[in-house]
């Protein structure tokens, strides 16, 4: 299919060898995340999201329980226009206690415009940028950051990028089922994420698994609400979004993905409803790459593919984008294994951070 608009993906990763060739380099210096002293009611851990057309959704934290879930925000530093009041949330696993997680949505919002913002009525003012309507359009896109020296590499390098939105395909934190991880990542990430939509999906390091104990992404979901309900979808491990003549299906490797699935009746609906002569681009992106050459990840994702590729070849899906294997890796076009010109690329966009090298077993 041939495109007459522009679309610009920034892949930032940290490439490495394949196989034995890999040398480990030097680890860099250790994150140190020192708790400076705050009022309870100041707002901590702030990122943005999409949430529908023309609307974003506004996330932090405090410790205050009390604190109002409200933001004020306008176009001009310091004068707030509008204020949206929101909803809150907190969860416990085990002996952890999240502060007040609050979501509040705002909009609706001008176009390729800069937003000044005020959370609950504390702390500092915040700003971001709405995406534009038309292309040329940019994603930045980078996954499995985690919480080392890398990580802030890869932050401070997307910091210099000019984009529009954040597009990350699952393993955030890092933290697995240790619960303070979630509050260290929020507070690292949040310069970035406070000025530009933050677009997830879960990995496995999301999901909170101890053998007989709790098990799921009681975590993730309370702390990271994407648009789901926006975009019919019955669960935050499933959504889309549409940016310019961009729609972008974001799909969870570890939820059902299997033919009777709530996840593949909402795709194989929210495919059919894209008009490809007003968005000419279908971009997918999940965890687990379903074409990779590291041994040791081999068949991982082969039932998702078994369930979902058929779906996505009849929708004419252009690119799709997965984390997972810590290398970076780009297919020809593909489908049911071998070369298809009506195939989507795959692109495995590698290691963002957490810089573990391949696995081997």
């Amino acid at each position: 299919m041939e495109m007459q608009s522009m679309i610009v993906v920034l892949t930032v990763l940290l490439v490495v060898g394949t196989g034995a060739d890999y040398v480990r380099p030097l680890p860099r210096k250790t994150l140190h995340f020192p708790w400076s002293p705050k009022h309870s009611s100041h707002p901590q851990q702030v990122h943005i999201s999409l949430a529908g057309d023309k609307h974003m959704r506004i996330t932090w934290i405090t410790i205050d329980k009390s604190s109002p879930s409200f933001v004020e925000y306008g176009t001009s530093p310091q004068s707030y226009n509008f204020i949206a009041e929101g909803e809150s949330t907190s969860y416990s696993y085990f002996l952890y206690k999240s502060g007040k997680i609050h979501h509040t949505v705002i909009g609706p919002l001008e176009d390729d415009t800069v937003y000044f913002y005020r959370c609950g009525g504390n702390g500092p003012e915040f700003q971001f940028k709405t995406p534009p309507s038309q292309f040329p359009v940019t994603f930045a896109v980078a996954g499995d950051l985690g919480q080392t020296g890398w990580t802030k590499s890869t932050i401070d390098h997307i910091e210099q990028c000019k984009y529009d939105v954040y597009v990350l395909p699952g393993d955030l934190s890092y933290a697995d089922y240790m619960q303070r991880k979630w509050d260290t990542f929020g507070e690292l990430v949040q310069p970035l994420a406070s000025t530009r939509p933050w677009m997830v999906t879960q990995g496995n390091h999301e999901k909170e698994e101890i053998p007989i104990l709790k098990d799921g992404f009681v975590s993730y979901n309370s702390r990271w609400k994407m648009p789901f309900e926006e975009s019919g979808s019955s669960s935050n491990l499933y959504y889309s979004f549409e940016v310019a003549g961009v729609h972008v299906v974001m799909l969870g490797s570890y939820t059902d993905y299997d033919e009777y699935s709530d996840q593949y009746s909402w795709l194989k609906a929210d495919l059919s409803k894209v008009d490809r002569e007003r968005t000419p681009w279908l971009v997918v992106v999940f965890h687990v790459p379903w074409y990779n050459s590291n041994y040791a990840h081999q068949g991982e994702g082969d039932d998702m593919t078994a369930s979902m590729e058929p779906l996505l070849y009849a929708a004419g899906v252009d690119v799709v984008f997965a984390g997972h294997v810590h290398a970076y890796e780009r297919s020809g076009r593909v489908y049911n294994g071998k070369t298809d010109t009506c195939g989507p690329i795959h692109i495995t966009i590698g290691d963002g951070g957490n810089r573990e090298g391949l696995a081997h077993e």
